[in-house]
């Protein structure tokens, strides 16, 4: 009986305990904070996309840009259903591959996003201190040739995080998904990981601010006297938009990445600042409307006419109950106009 007992004990010890998901308000939240992202984020780079690449009539380099903004903010946003799935369910049943994906674009999403924001500071450099040489390199094969290199640098530098040596998953079987809200799974491998947050973060954001260091000089001094207040004014918004952007989404999940890989090798389950950072990060995709409204005019359009469409619709209705018909003419003619 005694021996029985034993072992029953010695098998409960070796019994791997399943990996901390946290509590359940953090899974509450974070199901409604994705749920408001999915829903204003599709809206929101559909509308660019369909903007950028369909009804801009004249691109430029920055519209190039803008279109792989939207792009790579779709799929990101595409794969949260799947963590709100997780976090309602608290149960992870799409597999481990897709939880490798799923974790891999969590990195490959900041390090494509930093780029393309170094890539419009650049352009706005040009644009601004040397606006001589614009026409030359800031045109769209060039634009296009820089995105290419951009997607496929990240790519090829995310690729590898599909296939970890160690896998804390393993654990539960999989029925977990502990790199969606932690990758701590990757410290085995530090030397890699800090060479990427050099190239994917400091080099970039290096870029940003040595461009912006720039330009505020050139604007100070009255270098660009030659240039139309409207390009000053709408440079200045893109930076100002870039910066607070970086600030608030992107530099704090690095920092917390920093801290995650450099911790103690044990501190491996639930970081509430991991998850506020990286639900911070998240928050870029929609956030991006306002680079967007700031750099296309028929984007602002879109906006407005949506607004003025629905004011329009509550004046008709105030007014149906005095002139029905006239009502019908012009929402009609109103409609035509929109389409």
């Amino acid at each position: 009986m005694n021996l029985d007992q034993n072992i029953s004990n010695m098998s409960e010890e070796f019994v791997p305990e399943r990996p901390e998901q946290g509590p359940v308000e953090y899974r509450i939240a974070g199901l409604i904070f994705y749920c408001f992202v999915f829903i204003i984020g599709v809206i929101v780079n559909l509308s660019a996309l369909w903007v950028f690449s369909l009804t801009t009539k004249k691109r430029n380099s920055v519209t190039v840009y803008m279109i792989n903004v939207a792009v790579v903010d779709l799929i990101f946003i595409l794969l949260l259903p799947f963590r709100m799935v997780y976090h309602h369910q608290d149960y992870w049943p799409f597999g481990d591959l897709f939880c490798r994906i799923t974790a891999a674009l969590t990195i490959f999403y900041p390090c494509m996003a930093l780029w393309l924001f170094a890539l419009i500071s650049a352009d706005r450099y040009m644009a601004i201190v040397q606006p001589k040489h614009a026409k030359e390199l800031r045109n769209v094969p060039k634009a296009m040739v820089a995105s290419c290199g951009v997607w496929l640098m990240t790519l090829g530098c995310t690729v590898p995080l599909l296939f970890p040596e160690s896998d804390p998953d393993r654990i539960s079987n999989f029925t977990t998904c502990i790199k969606m809200q932690d990758i701590i799974h990757l410290r085995h491998n530090n030397l890699v990981n800090f060479t990427r947050l050099i190239f994917f973060f400091l080099v970039p954001i290096c870029v940003m601010i040595g461009c912006y260091i720039v330009i505020v000089d050139n604007l100070i001094h009255g270098r660009t006297s030659k240039l139309k207040p409207k390009v000053k004014q709408k440079s200045i918004r893109i930076i100002v938009t870039l910066i607070i952007q970086v600030l608030a989404c992107f530099i704090p999940f690095h920092l917390c990445l920093v801290l995650r890989l450099l911790g103690d090798t044990k501190d491996g389950g639930f970081n509430t600042w991991a998850v506020f950072t990286t639900f911070l990060m998240n928050m870029s995709t929609v956030l991006d409307i306002i680079l967007y409204y700031i750099v296309s005019k028929q984007f602002q359009d879109r906006v407005i006419s949506v607004i003025l469409y629905r004011n329009y619709l509550r004046s008709v209705r105030r007014k149906s109950r005095h002139t029905h018909t006239g009502s019908i003419r012009s929402l009609s003619n109103m409609t035509s106009a929109m389409i």
